[in-house]
């Protein structure tokens, strides 16, 4: 009898717990959802402001191919280079400790808060043609700014901290025992890298890759001030949006809807990675 009474008072007390944490849920929701909408209602309202007919039929106008061609072959040029000169600056920042490192890491995390108009006009002050490098660079007769080079410099500055920072954290979560047995076992230290260091912080290494090419994909302050805005040359998606809003509306809102679904999906694919990790 003693049991049947115990039974029914925690009966009693799980739904009220129940019932209490369901009430709180509720409030939450109804708190959040002025947050919520004013964020989903300026993309719902792009989303459904352009027709999916009238967006593939401007797609296929020159203009807005061309945008898109060098934004896709200049962003694949940053990811590459990034990959290339950014994995061993991380791995040198995850594995050693030297002075002057939290100076260096500070510099890394600088061009991912600077004003994009100041990132542009300290890429146009170092690589313009009067510039620090740059005037020795134009000497030799090679000019890169308002290039298509001067693209890629300005994608590479702003984005490729997104990678390294996400490297870095990668080569840290590695086990150093794991190394250290394949080591022992003979392998050399470029083998090491390549059959255990890289898998393990591969994931890390792939969602900041990713990352990089979605924010080059998406840059527009330093690479206006920095490569200019020409058609069929330095003219990017971002910067089409631009000239678009003013000469061509539908322009516009075709490139802004797709920098819409390819940013959606680059973060979606990242947390899906990410979450697999944990």
């Amino acid at each position: 009898m003693a049991e049947t009474s115990v039974s029914r008072a925690r009966h009693t007390q799980n739904v009220s717990k129940r019932s209490w944490h369901a009430g709180h849920q509720n409030l939450l929701l109804i708190a959040s959802l002025p947050a919520l909408m004013f964020l989903l209602l300026p993309l719902v309202a792009l989303v459904l402001r352009i027709p999916p007919a009238q967006l593939l039929a401007n797609v296929l106008q020159p203009d807005v191919a061309q945008a898109i061609w060098v934004s896709v072959v200049t962003t694949l040029i940053t990811l590459g280079l990034t990959i290339i000169a950014g994995t061993p600056l991380a791995y040198l920042l995850a594995r050693r400790r030297f002075r002057g490192r939290t100076m260096l890491d500070t510099l890394i995390d600088l061009p991912m808060v600077l004003p994009p108009s100041v990132a542009g006009i300290a890429l146009l002050v170092a690589f313009g043609r009067r510039g620090l490098l740059g005037q020795y660079i134009s000497a030799a007769g090679v000019d890169i700014a308002f290039s298509q080079a001067a693209v890629v410099l300005a994608q590479t500055f702003v984005a490729a901290p997104f990678y390294i920072k996400s490297a870095i954290s990668g080569f840290a979560g590695v086990d150093g025992e794991l190394e250290q047995a394949a080591a022992l076992d003979g392998a050399s230290a470029p083998q090491v890298f390549r059959h255990v260091t890289l898998p393990l912080a591969g994931t890390a290494l792939f969602a900041g890759a990713v990352m990089t090419w979605a924010r080059a994909l998406g840059e527009f302050g330093a690479t206006i001030i920095f490569a200019g805005n020409f058609p069929g040359r330095t003219q990017t998606m971002p910067l089409a949006i631009y000239i678009g809003f003013e000469l061509e509306l539908n322009v516009a809102l075709t490139l802004s809807v797709l920098l819409l679904g390819v940013s959606f999906a680059v973060l979606f694919v990242v947390k899906g990675v990410l979450r697999e990790r944990i």
